[in-house]
């Protein structure tokens, strides 16, 4: 088959340089690793944002929003590039690498929490900055390489480039997702996008071509992505939630120590005999073991946290369910220091409710993914169904939510609603009266097959409270 002539509609341009002798196979990688790299800075960028602002829809949204918009504007601006196509493409790889490999290192965006703000401007400054700018970079890689590329058909071109890209997308997702934050942690994910981008420089140019330059800046970039993301000190890390304990000071506590989930105090253990604990914590078990009284109970907890209700409690079985699988081994090594008591299952909570068959005395629901931030699917009324449907009759809810103190913002009235939407009424503890928002226990009873009537406000007109009375003794 002969190769286009020079000149002719829809086919590429004639080889005038060496970039144009490079082999298919090649090009096709280069733009495979654009498509891994470029979805792996998005999944990134959106788990080191989730100890600080959470994983609600009203961040992940926006956050998607953007990239997708830098990326488009990459795909504009790699379509005006009109010559030096390898060079440009390198150029970009390498900035890619840079802002990788420091941007989206978890101390940076740590500092950045930490001294802008509020938290919508550190946000901005990490997708803005950071994000928005590899989306771009590497958003111009398809329509610049698409020049290189030799098919008869402009067409042609472009499906073929566009395939590899999105085949890489895809597997990045799923490599660093499924495998390399869950296996190395989020750090080395980091490492693995900015290492991709630096071994396609050679290829560029970027060292066979004798660009000394580039290859200088890929080395440094090398060190400095090796400096921030594993000599500085860091955060424990999963796929899931970054953890930290560390020594505090507390009132009446012996030598405190809190269990930071996703940079929020998820608990508080001390070196006393016996140990204290979290102040809900302290009145959840208060409640199951000395007001019920409750022996050899089966005891549901939704979010493990620290796993402090069943610490050194031998009366009851628990079953722990959470969303990350390492959780249990880092509470016990970190925190506990000695191992859990009761069963842990590594699901969704909803999807645990849903799958399981057990029945249990009591569900403790603590499935806080930041400070203020539940996921939203465990707020809604068929999650709170889906807890009263693995009770035993007469069997006990017990919610801890942060909320306003006088339950009287948008979200604490609906969460409440939710709640009792399916429960009827319930017990409402705000544990905390001297700061704008705190723990708040709702406690609840499963109610039996037979819903009660809707309840009528007594009025002077119409007002049955005496003969309520009588048929509630």
């Amino acid at each position: 088959m002969h190769a286009p002539a020079p000149g002719r509609p829809g086919t590429a341009p004639a080889a005038r340089s060496p970039a144009l002798a490079l082999s298919p196979t090649l090009l096709f990688l280069l733009v495979f690793v654009e498509g891994f790299v470029s979805l792996g800075a998005e999944i990134l960028a959106l788990r080191r944002l989730v100890p600080h602002v959470g994983s609600a829809i009203t961040v992940t949204a926006p956050t998607i929003a953007f990239f997708l918009l830098a990326l488009a504007l990459g795909y504009q601006a790699g379509g005006r590039v009109a010559d030096d196509y390898l060079a440009r493409v390198r150029r970009n790889f390498l900035l890619a690498a840079a802002l990788i490999a420091l941007g989206l290192a978890g101390p940076v965006v740590e500092l950045a929490f930490a001294h802008l703000q509020p938290a919508p401007v550190a946000w901005a400054v990490v997708v803005c900055g950071v994000l928005c700018p590899v989306a771009w970079l590497l958003g111009q890689t398809v329509p610049i390489l698409t020049n290189l590329l030799r098919h008869e058909r402009v067409g042609a071109r472009s499906g073929a480039a566009l395939y590899w890209s999105t085949l890489g997308s895809f597997l990045g997702a799923l490599t660093l997702s499924m495998g390399v934050m869950q296996w190395l942690g989020v750090g080395a994910a980091v490492l693995v996008c900015t290492g991709l981008l630096l071994a396609a420089v050679p290829a560029l140019g970027g060292v066979a071509g004798g660009q000394r330059p580039a290859a200088a800046a890929a080395l440094a970039i090398a060190l400095a992505a090796l400096a921030v993301n594993l000599v500085l000190p860091q955060q424990l890390e999963t796929a899931y939630a970054t953890y930290r304990v560390e020594a505090v000071e507390i009132p009446g506590y012996v030598a405190p120590e809190v269990f930071r989930i996703n940079n929020s105090p998820a608990s508080i253990l001390d070196a006393g005999e016996p140990p204290r604990y979290a102040r809900y914590i302290r009145r959840l078990r208060g409640l199951l073991l000395d007001e019920l009284g409750f022996r050899g109970r089966s005891v549901l907890v939704l979010g493990a946290g620290g796993f402090t209700l069943s610490h050194r409690e031998p009366l009851n079985h628990y079953v722990y369910v959470d969303i990350d699988p390492a959780v249990k081994e880092i509470a016990e090594r970190d925190f506990l220091r000695e191992p859990v008591r009761g069963e842990f299952v590594a699901a969704d909570a909803r999807a645990h409710l849903r799958a399981t068959a057990a029945r249990h005395d009591a569900v403790v629901v603590d499935v806080y993914s930041a400070l203020t931030s539940i996921p939203a699917h465990l707020v809604t009324r068929e999650f709170w169904r889906a807890t009263r449907e693995v009770l035993k009759p007469g069997g006990l809810l017990a919610a801890n939510l942060i909320l306003d103190r006088e339950l009287a913002s948008p979200y604490a009235r609906s969460v409440l609603a939710s709640i009792q939407a399916e429960y009827g009424a319930c017990a409402v503890e705000v544990l905390f009266r001297d700061r704008p928002q705190g723990n708040v226990l709702v406690i609840c009873t499963a109610p039996s097959a037979a819903r009660p009537e809707p309840a009528r406000p007594y009025t002077d007109e119409r007002n049955r409270a005496d003969l309520d009375v009588l048929r509630g003794g």
